[in-house]
């Protein structure tokens, strides 16, 4: 059967496919529309298998907090390509990954894939597949963490970098405006500095001992030329772990705003109550291996074939 400008252009709007796919499927499934977005849905699975291995470093980390349900979420969805993180399409599958993790106790990714997109009939799995094909780039969820109780967040976007950080506080009065501006700057705190555990009683005491060895291998490295008692090397050794703790304890990290005290000071300073229970930052891409292109190897092997 003829098949009409006018259904090619009501397909590609409904799918944002190519003109000419568009067509193909009309023709192949005799003008019915919902058999050609099927047929269409069907070749962006193959192409989403074939993308599937292309590295996605790129893309969004977003924040979502639910007030009246106190739960909160931080989510991060990669892409290829800047360019496409910046898409409206793109954003708004972020959006709904966020929403979706809300509104489901999903206990991992491949559990939140199984789970009802939000605002849709279809999974989030078959959403993320017509984003791909959509898109035309590897789109992967790479992560997510929800949390309950008096939460706040910040996501920072800049230079490149996309940062989001969730932050659950303990008050007398969370709503205060004074907890509201305490939780900013530990939040800006979080981001700027990059801890690891909120204070010295949350870190493994494995995470310690490897630290205590490896500077104590460094030590005594260091001791070959001019060497120095065994009890001077673990004083030594002592005073770089304090200083290690330091750098990745919250609590323990100098201020930024007032260097001179730390953040546990600073929050003790803001009375209240206040009392930091847990911390979520998640860096775009952070821990992706990128793909460096070999210019000189490429032109090599262009020259070649």
């Amino acid at each position: 059967m003829a098949i009409s400008a006018q259904q090619v252009k009501e397909l590609k709007e409904m799918t944002n496919c190519g003109m000419m796919d568009c067509k193909r499927a009309l023709e192949e499934t005799n003008g019915d529309m919902d058999a050609a977005i099927k047929h269409l849905r069907e070749k962006g699975l193959a192409k989403a298998s074939k993308k599937a291995g292309r590295i996605a470093a790129e893309g969004l980390v977003l924040t979502k907090i639910d007030k009246e349900k106190r739960i909160g979420v931080v989510v991060e969805v990669n892409s290829e390509t800047d360019f496409a993180a910046k898409s409206d399409r793109f954003v708004a599958f972020v959006e709904q990954v966020a929403d979706t993790v809300l509104n489901n106790d999903a206990a991992d990714v491949d559990a939140l894939k199984a789970c009802t997109a939000f605002g849709s009939n279809e999974t989030l799995d078959e959403s993320l597949v017509d984003k791909i094909a959509t898109i035309g780039e590897n789109i992967q969820i790479r992560r997510f963490t929800k949390l309950q109780g008096d939460l706040f967040s910040y996501v920072h976007d800049g230079g490149g970098s996309i940062i989001g950080t969730i932050l659950q506080l303990e008050a007398d009065d969370a709503s205060a405006p004074e907890v509201a501006d305490c939780a900013k700057n530990i939040l800006l705190q979080i981001t700027a500095s990059a801890p690891q555990f909120v204070s010295k009683d949350d870190v493994p005491a494995q995470v310690i001992t490897d630290e205590k060895d490896t500077q104590m291998g460094i030590v005594r490295t260091e001791n070959e030329a001019k060497p120095k008692p065994e009890n001077v090397l673990e004083k030594i050794v002592e005073g770089r772990l304090r200083k290690f703790l330091e750098e990745i304890c919250l609590l323990d990290q100098p201020y930024v705003k007032d260097p001179d005290m730390t953040v546990a000071k600073y929050v003790e300073s803001i009375g209240k109550g206040v009392k930091v229970v847990k911390f979520v930052r998640y860096e775009k891409g952070e821990g992706i291996q990128k793909k460096e292109d070999d210019f000189a190897a490429e032109v090599a092997s262009m020259i070649k074939n």
